[in-house]
């Protein structure tokens, strides 16, 4: 019929062609001849736009990183998705957990970015990353409780290599005062109770190290444990003799110690360990780590999307061949890995792919997420092109970005193109 009647096709036709060369075959004409004027547009410039694609430090980060990008987000997202594909076949609860890892599709790059801009914060009472990096850390490695402690005046401490140490030996026998300030009321140790003045005992040297300060003016005596004073519990107390460490003690709740008869003569050393800062986590936003956390993102949305595909490629493997190989003999893992992945070459293909073309184009995951202090650090070609056009006024150059990307995706497309006629010919 359409050949007796070719002003019918065109008419079908005509729409759609309208519509791709208005927002598809004009755009890139247009792209392509302003890439080859100056900023104004009124000036040939010839190739110095696509010049600056290799001297201006900016476009080189972001091209390193879409490197990075095309290298390691499509592989980390279809491994995941052929991992959770594999494994759910096996599970009674294989679809819940199907559609728990697909729902992030649902969500919007704008949202995504939002969420995990909050989970990398670097506070861990917000960040979720940081809570958990910092509960894992803190199990092992306890910080201390009093990290802005130190002496305070007419002290008998002075610094000591971020610690403190007595101005002079003491003896057994002898009660030592170790006041220190600087810890806020309300951040004091649960377990702090009313510091005690520590008694004299023969053979022995004791002590308290306690919190020297009385709320109020004029209130509490310098030097002297008061009566609403609170002790250092937990404070590590050091007997340093001839530069070696020759007795150690711990302070008891309310901030008394004791140390034994070889303690005599030392000088007192509270060590560093006592003022440690909290451990505050991982930098995750910060210059070194912001591109693998933004990769993280995104293979948090797209895990799911490489899953779906995967399974249903998986559904199509015939059976037959995976009991054949398990009959040989073959182990769960040969099976896997000589016979399924094979048979999931083409899909694999297609995730692969469909995913390099998507991290080329990244723009709403690193813009949100990456702050400003490290967005240089995190940039993409998208977001440079973004930068340069709006930012810097620099359309010309943003032009010839937008071309380099193209000419970037047309080799994956051909790939993708060439592997399909391949499969329609099968």
């Amino acid at each position: 019929m359409t050949g007796t009647r070719r002003w019918v096709a065109a008419l079908f036709l005509l729409p759609a062609l309208v519509l791709l060369g208005a927002l598809v075959v004009y755009p890139i004409g247009y792209s392509i001849v302003r890439s080859l004027y100056d900023n104004s547009g009124d000036h040939f410039a010839g190739f110095d736009n696509y010049r600056a694609l290799f001297t201006d430090d900016g476009i080189r980060t972001a091209l390193k990183n879409n490197i990075i990008w095309v290298v390691f987000a499509p592989t980390v997202a279809t491994a995941l998705g052929l991992i959770f594909a594999v494994l759910t076949e096996r599970v009674r609860w294989g679809t819940a957990f199907k559609l728990v890892v697909f729902m992030p599709m649902a969500i919007s790059m704008l949202a995504a970015g939002i969420i995990f801009r909050l989970v990398y914060d670097q506070d861990p009472d917000k960040g979720v990353a940081n809570a958990v990096w910092t509960g894992v850390h803190d199990t092992f490695a306890q910080s201390s409780a009093f990290p802005k402690a130190h002496p305070g005046r007419n002290s008998p401490l002075e610094p000591d290599h971020g610690g403190f140490v007595t101005t002079g030996p003491v003896h057994a026998g002898q009660a030592v005062a170790l006041p220190l300030v600087g810890v806020a009321p309300d951040l004091m140790p649960d377990s702090a109770k009313k510091a005690r003045q520590a008694s004299a005992e023969p053979g022995r040297i004791t002590g308290t190290t306690w919190q020297d300060f009385t709320r109020g003016k004029g209130v509490g005596r310098l030097g002297a444990v008061d009566p609403s004073e609170l002790g250092y519990p937990g404070m590590k107390i050091e007997a340093v003799k001839d530069g070696k460490v020759v007795a150690t003690a711990k302070a008891a709740a309310d901030g008394t110690f004791t140390l034994p008869a070889t303690a005599d003569g030392a000088v007192l050393r509270l060590p560093a360990s006592n003022f440690k800062e909290p451990y505050n986590g991982v930098d995750w936003l910060g210059p070194t780590l912001v591109t693998p956390a933004v990769i993280g993102a995104y293979v948090w949305m797209w895990a799911g999307f490489a899953m779906v595909l995967i399974a249903a490629g998986l559904a199509g493997v015939p059976r037959e061949l995976l009991e054949a190989a398990r009959v040989d003999g073959a182990n769960e893992w040969q099976v896997f890995r000589r016979v399924t992945v094979p048979l999931l070459a083409p899909v694999l293909a297609v995730v692969a792919v469909t995913l390099m073309i998507n991290v080329l184009k990244i723009f709403d995951l690193v813009f949100i997420i990456a702050p400003g202090s490290s967005q240089d650090d995190a940039n993409v070609l998208a977001l440079e092109l973004y930068r340069k056009g709006f930012s810097e006024g620099r359309p010309g150059v943003a032009s010839a970005i937008a071309v380099f990307l193209l000419v970037l995706v047309i080799p994956v497309m051909l790939f993708n193109m060439r592997r399909l006629r391949r499969e329609v010919r099968r």
